[in-house]
């Protein structure tokens, strides 16, 4: 049937423009949101989990990290294989995985089938993350694809402002499975949508994927994020936590060698030569590291420490999200980078970021209103410093490789969101086990545990103290970062000042 549709309407070359491409756009923002929605939903739905499935810090941790991990390993092999095998397929086979694995997550009885779900979840999302964009890239031509691309960036946004919304109304009214349900509908939607409306491109001469870099990189990062997790539990020099961060150490250093010498790596290394990358690479990372750690701490503090419900914990993180669609929609990062150069806009951009981490910190331990102001702040940083970094990456790669740009952007968001959750949940263990009297692995477990009103009282505090010092913790690597960051960019800009002027 796909065959006949295809001769019938072939697909146009890059550079023209498709007569359906705006509703294969909305079909395109369709799967790209049900990913995103996803992983925001899930913020809300931690303390839910935690009482439910009598998950500890470190389970809920798994349970995002596991998803990004994943996701993170395999976007660069995901985007060459649909250049090579056809996007259209990629992206109906991306769905289906999102679908099947939403609906293991939905009905799981236990915290480890809920984190093998995820990770599949996570091989489904890497296809959908890649898929879409190149298949944007396909159908527009050059006048309007900056716009399509602007719609399809702003969808991106959304989805982080509509997602705790969303999860807050399912969790007020159903249980926490349903917040992975609700995916299915909208995965066979998409299915039917793609395998009808869009059109199959490929290059069946493009490099091959690089699998076994794709293995060797996600069992590295698998097995550092491993020893971060267990850490405060195991303790820092268990044979546990030595043996995974040695694992994790050994096959990363086999995955640079592998990249060095193979002729189509997942990611040149010789990338990193130039400062300018680097530079941005740090300040992807960070940044990354920062909101999706900061999210996943925010939801607790709202519904364990401030008392919210779901719903309301959602709307309370709303405007993070907000402001960056706010600071998008009307450009004001854009305006800024020609203006400022690329080092001062990041510098500026994470220098809010880590200043509100530091205000929810210190101002939002016992009232909304600090976190409010915090996570505005934030929100201004973020779209300060995002453009900023990524346009810092891709003018730093050569224009055939535009492809391994993105997704080497994407690559490292990933990457930095499930290190944050990591690093940050980490440090909220170690400080609440060091605090608390009760031996539990949660804050709900603790508070089951204590047998006095004044013990319940001191274990509250220490859970709100571990909060504080993890962002804290947050608020210093951001800034740090974003310094590095700037640093090494307009290290590389008087380099190339220097050569043009001695040519």
């Amino acid at each position: 049937m796909s065959s006949t549709r295809t001769e019938r309407e072939p697909t146009p070359a890059v550079g023209q423009a498709h007569p359906r491409r705006w509703l294969i756009l909305g079909v395109i923002c369709l799967a790209q949101l049900t990913v995103l929605l996803d992983n925001t939903v899930l913020n809300v739905a931690i303390p839910s989990l935690t009482r439910e499935l009598g998950a500890s810090t470190s389970d809920i941790q798994w349970v995002i990290s596991a998803y990004s991990l994943v996701q993170s390993g395999l976007l660069l092999t995901a985007g060459s294989s649909s250049d090579r095998y056809g996007r259209r397929k990629m992206l109906a086979a991306g769905l289906v995985l999102f679908g099947t694995g939403s609906l293991v997550a939905g009905l799981a009885g236990s915290t480890g089938q809920l984190i093998a779900a995820r990770a599949g979840m996570g091989v489904g999302g890497a296809l959908l993350m890649t898929t879409t964009l190149a298949v944007v890239v396909q159908i527009f031509d050059d006048g309007e694809r900056v716009k399509a691309i602007g719609i399809w960036a702003t969808v991106n946004s959304l989805g982080f402002a509509v997602g705790p919304l969303l999860g807050g109304v399912m969790l007020d009214h159903f249980w926490w499975g349903s917040i992975f349900l609700i995916n299915i509908p909208v995965a066979v939607i998409g299915l039917v949508a793609v395998l009808t409306l869009v059109p199959e491109s490929k290059n069946p001469r493009g490099d091959r994927p690089d699998l076994l870099g794709a293995l060797l990189s996600t069992v590295g990062m698998t097995g550092i994020v491993y020893a971060i997790i267990s850490g405060p539990d195991a303790g820092w020099t268990s044979a546990r936590t030595l043996a995974s961060a040695a694992v994790g150490v050994v096959f990363m250093a086999a995955f640079v060698a592998w990249e060095l010498r193979t002729p189509h790596p997942m990611l040149d290394m010789h990338f990193f030569r130039n400062q300018k990358f680097t530079g941005a690479v740090a300040g992807a990372i960070l940044v990354a590291f920062g909101m999706g750690g900061s999210l996943f701490l925010l939801t607790q503090h709202l519904q364990f420490v401030l008392g919210y419900q779901p719903l309301e914990a959602g709307l309370r993180t709303a405007p993070l999200a907000l402001t960056v669609v706010a600071l998008n929609l009307t450009g004001v990062g854009a305006r800024l980078l020609p203006k400022l150069g690329a080092p001062l806009t990041i510098a500026a951009g994470m220098s809010c970021l880590a200043g509100g981490l530091a205000a929810i910190a210190l101002l939002g331990g016992d009232s909304y209103g600090g976190m409010l102001f915090g996570l505005v702040v934030m929100g201004a940083g973020i779209a300060l410093a995002m453009p900023a970094m990524a346009n810092a990456i891709m003018s730093a790669i050569p224009p055939e490789k535009a492809g391994v740009g993105a997704g080497v952007n994407g690559t490292l968001a990933e990457f930095g969101n499930g290190l944050g959750v990591a690093v940050l949940g980490a440090v909220l263990n170690a400080r609440f086990a060091a605090l608390v009297s009760v031996s539990a692995a949660s804050l709900p477990a603790a508070l089951a545990a204590a047998r006095s009103a004044g013990e319940r009282a001191r274990v509250a505090d220490a859970f709100a103290s571990g909060l504080e010092t993890s962002q804290l913790v947050g608020a210093v690597a951001v800034l740090c970062g974003g310094l590095l960051a700037a640093a090494l960019l307009r290290r590389a800009e008087r380099a190339d000042s220097a050569v043009v002027a001695s040519a």
